[in-house]
């Protein structure tokens, strides 16, 4: 009797977990059911109303935000495109639409990374004014403008860096400091290797890990082993040509920013006591459930059973990293790195070549 009770009442939980799904399901919805109005306070942006490719991605007008008293509104410069957008574009892996809408987006807005000037202050605001050239992240930055509260991820430019280089930074550069300071734990006299070392966040890494004291050695293809060299790097591996999990070199920390090698190969070049942190990795057809999420899990349950430190780490855009990275452009000592822009209008051409997952750097977006 009691058996059944118990599978009586994990039916019960199955059923009520599946009406829950259900009901989730259908409520998932965006402003785009709403009935169309003229925007009054018009700007230009991107929109998309439903997950998949960059085919879905609108330009248009839409109601320019306003700031809230502890807000400052930025009339966009420049922005830049990240894996992260296409990621929230496409809504995979499908994981993630736990939290951003199950059968569409809920927030329909795409963008992150913006430089540009301070347009207006909330009255509660004194870190900035008007005429301030800033940059930072902030959701829906493929715009002509966006609101950040001024004590969220926005700083001053610096004033030896261009708007397109600044808004090339937050996330990239975030990533890149976070992952070899905090994950990997990287200290003066250490060696680091970088496999993806001229894209956006490898870029960034090389220049950073130098600032740090490391010895470094950068991963990429043929074509960027000079760039890569150029940001400082020591040693330079093209992986067209070398295999670094087969070299004879063991590394303190492996920033690894394309996930291209097992755990095992690379734990094979990983000092005993060294860090392994997975960045990324995968393109946008690449395991459309759980996606790059399988090797950060496996990664962490390896960390229990071996000296060595292994995990991923996802940039916290914050304050008081921007300032820290703000401080080292206008010393000279890191330089953003530009492949190609595009105008706003052409967003969706910048997102497939990021796609391609060739991009040397940064891909920007021109705001009109």
């Amino acid at each position: 009797m009691k058996l059944k009770r118990v599978a009586g009442f994990g039916a019960v939980v199955v059923v009520l977990a599946m009406l829950a799904f259900l009901v989730a399901w259908w409520r998932s919805d965006n402003a785009c059911s709403d009935p169309v109005a003229m925007p009054v306070h018009p700007m230009k942006a991107v929109t998309y109303c439903d997950y998949g490719t960059a085919d879905t991605l609108r330009y248009g007008e839409v109601e320019r935000p306003t700031p809230a008293d502890d807000e400052v509104l930025v009339r966009v410069r420049n922005a830049a495109v990240n894996p992260l957008d296409w990621h929230y574009m496409r809504g995979t892996p499908y994981l993630m639409r736990m939290g951003t809408g199950l059968r569409r987006p809920e927030v329909i807005r795409l963008g992150v990374d913006y430089s540009g000037t301070v347009e207006a202050v909330g009255k509660g605001v004194t870190r900035f004014k008007p005429g301030d050239e800033v940059f930072g992240g902030r959701t829906g930055a493929f715009a002509q403008y966006v609101v950040v509260k001024q004590d969220r991820a926005i700083v001053a430019k610096p004033a030896n860096l261009g708007f397109e280089q600044a808004a090339g930074v937050p996330i990239a550069a975030i990533t890149a400091l976070q992952g070899l300071r905090d994950g990997g734990k990287l200290k003066a006299g250490q060696s680091v290797l970088i496999n993806g070392a001229s894209g956006g966040v490898g870029t960034f890494a090389v220049q950073i890990a130098k600032t740090m004291g490391a010895n470094v050695t950068g991963v990429c293809s043929t074509r960027n082993v000079a760039l890569v060299r150029s940001l400082g790097a020591d040693q330079v591996i093209d992986y067209k040509t070398s295999d670094y999990t087969q070299g004879t070199q063991k590394y303190d920390v492996i920033l690894d920013n394309v996930g291209n090698r097992s755990l095992a190969e690379n734990r094979r070049v990983l000092k005993p006591d060294g860090h392994y942190v997975l960045i990324g990795g995968g393109g946008p057809d690449d395991g459309r459930w759980v996606g790059p999420m399988i090797k950060p899990v496996g990664a962490a349950v390896t960390s229990w059973f071996v000296s060595q430190k292994m995990g991923m780490v996802l940039a916290e855009l914050n304050q008081k990293d921007l300032t820290v990275l703000a401080d080292l452009m206008a010393a000279g000592k890191v330089t953003p790195v530009i492949d190609r822009t595009y105008p706003l209008a052409e967003l969706p051409d910048a997102i497939r070549y990021l796609e391609t997952g060739r991009a040397r750097g940064k891909v920007i977006i021109m705001v009109p």
